[in-house]
């Protein structure tokens, strides 16, 4: 797969991302977050079973190391979501928005600290640029910090660990949607297990925030994180990282077609600022790109 085919997987990704973030935040009226988080996990694996079963035939089983990798991935995975899903209840939209935007400026650091990979120079000033441009998208300021707040930013840390995993994951097994599933498996068994211990578990309930457990197990899970996957098995990680912070300029325009919710002119420069910088870890690279003699 050419690189410039992976970004826009990604960016693709960050679509459905940023569309479904509707369903995931009106979901928690219904059920608790370790109950949604499970559930749409385990159906976003059911979903892609067929396809591991297809990658499997086409390739050499995942060695010792590859499996370990794709545990540890899966454990970051289900930490940062649960931890958002949480978070959610006690914080602001503005400020979940802005303080999960803080795994762009941590992903190059994590690479460098992890797997001794260093970014391209340019993904140092982009990923500072798409934080900035989260923080203006958001409206420039935040609410007093919480709870929530605090959650937010452990689970940034969680993100960022899980991005770089996923990249070097994928790319050393060639199994990027066998890694998915992982993910997948691992986040719905772990949230459903937990969630009779944690929060009340009611038919009825569950019932009633159906089509946001379809619609963030299917398309968000099923099919965004799986895009993501195959995507980071050819896109260094700082610079997935910020192709993916364009999940706060879809979730806005989603907003703004289906809610009438409408982008400040402070949001707007942010959003032009998240764009350049996706722009530029996509073309500085081919720009520099050393000449064949």
């Amino acid at each position: 797969m050419r690189r410039s085919f992976a970004n826009l997987t990604l960016l693709f990704a960050a679509f459905v991302w940023g569309t479904a973030f509707v369903a995931q935040t009106t979901a928690m009226e219904d059920v608790g977050p370790f109950l949604f988080t499970g559930l749409r996990f385990l159906l976003a694996a059911a979903a892609i079973l067929p396809l591991v079963l297809r990658e499997r035939r086409r390739g050499a089983a995942m060695d010792r190391t590859g499996r370990r990798l794709a545990i540890a991935t899966a454990i970051t995975f289900f930490a940062g979501s649960i931890l958002q899903q949480i978070g959610l209840q006690y914080t602001s939209v503005t400020n979940a928005g802005f303080l999960t935007g803080l795994y762009v400026v941590l992903v190059p650091f994590v690479a460098w600290a992890v797997f001794r990979s260093m970014p391209h120079a340019v993904a140092w000033p982009a990923a500072t640029m798409s934080f900035a441009g989260t923080i203006l998208l958001s409206g420039g300021g935040i609410a007093p910090l919480g709870l929530g707040d605090g959650l937010m930013v452990v689970a940034a840390v969680f993100w960022a660990l899980q991005v770089a995993l996923l990249s070097y994951t994928a790319a050393r097994t060639g199994r990027p949607v066998t890694v998915a599933f992982v993910q997948f498996a691992i986040g719905g068994l772990l949230g459903t297990a937990i969630a009779p211990f944690a929060e009340p578990i009611e038919m009825d309930r569950i019932a009633a925030a159906g089509v946001e457990i379809l619609y963030a197990g299917l398309l968000s899970g099923g099919v965004g994180y799986t895009l993501q996957a195959i995507g980071q098995r050819w896109t260094p990680p700082a610079d997935a990282a910020v192709i993916l912070s364009s999940e706060a300029l879809f979730a806005a325009a989603a907003g703004a077609l289906l809610l009438g919710e409408r982008l400040t002119i402070i949001g707007l420069a942010g959003a032009m600022l998240i764009m350049v910088a996706i722009l530029t870890v996509q073309l500085a690279p081919l720009a520099f790109r050393p000449a064949r003699n």
